[in-house]
């Protein structure tokens, strides 16, 4: 990979545009079993261009979404109108226990698991829940096994997602898991756009990349094409699971203090430090669902 090739994590940047229009949403009824119905307080992270903050907005959550890609918040900003930020998964900007759900849509396996798991842990409240949701291609159709060569031949290699770290984490229970199919009609040109979106080939060089967009206008050409374009179908699989608060590591209490002198821009001796589970804040609060 060049110096000018975007990492897959960064990626989505440059092709935000592709991203928003030709990329699936996801299916009201797997938000509704991730969330669990009624309303929640809801933190979405890696929120993209919002397409799942989308749905989440439309069924009546109070959402805050976080994305760390300007442009991706820029088209996220414009799609739903939600209280946003600019952060990760590692340092997400709400008070301790004030949240009911987390959200990833798309994005866990971006996340470094081993700093953000723990931080979800600390912003849910008790008996809330981190839920994921993939959009995953039915490859049970030969075409779609095909085009999936193409655009993302190491994703979900064998049926398997990158929960692994959420099963073996101390900080939640049983991961359940259920899943919802749908149909996505395409274009030649929209098809097109979500094969630029794919990280895949948003880091290719510029020859293999119309190498492979040729390919995909050949298969449209090809196969699935009715007079309304072409229906591609998706399985959006879903996991949650319950925080467990007991687990979570206490604050750091052996940083020397010196109770004779006051700290900077403080008025007054500051009391020792004490244990805490979950550990306090970062010191970076945007939101308070409280």
């Amino acid at each position: 990979m060049s110096p000018a090739t975007p990492s897959p994590a960064t990626s989505f940047g440059p092709v935000a545009d592709a991203y928003d229009r030709a990329r699936p949403s996801y299916p009201v009824e797997a938000v509704t079993w991730l969330t669990g119905g009624g309303r929640a307080h809801v933190v979405d992270l890696g929120a993209g261009t919002g397409k799942l903050t989308e749905v989440l907005h439309r069924s009546g959550h109070h959402v805050l979404a976080t994305e760390p890609l300007l442009p991706m918040l820029v088209r996220l900003g414009r799609r739903v109108p939600v209280p946003y930020a600019a952060a990760t998964a590692e340092a997400i900007p709400v008070r301790s226990r004030s949240v009911d759900v987390v959200t990833c849509g798309q994005s866990f396996h971006w996340f470094d698991a081993e700093r953000a798991l723990p931080e979800i842990a600390r912003v849910l409240r008790p008996g809330g829940v981190l839920a994921l949701a993939w959009n995953t291609y039915d490859t049970s159709i030969p075409w779609v096994r095909r085009l999936k060569r193409i655009l993302d031949p190491a994703s979900d290699r064998d049926g398997a997602l990158p929960t692994r770290a959420l099963l073996e984490s101390p900080y939640f229970g049983f991961v359940e898991e259920k899943q919802f199919r749908f149909w996505q009609t395409h274009t030649a040109r929209s098809l097109g756009e979500l094969a630029r979106s794919v990280s895949h080939v948003a880091t290719m060089s510029e020859r293999d990349r119309e190498r492979a967009l040729a390919e995909v206008a050949s298969l449209y050409d090809g196969y699935g094409r009715g007079h309304d374009g072409m229906q591609l179908p998706w399985v959006t699989r879903c996991f949650r699971a319950v925080v467990r608060h007991q687990d979570l590591p206490p604050e750091p209490t052996d940083a020397p203090v010196d109770h004779d002198v006051d700290p900077p821009g403080l008025d007054g001796p500051q009391p020792p430090p004490t244990e805490r589970r979950p550990p306090e804040d970062p010191g970076m609060q945007l939101i308070d669902f409280r």
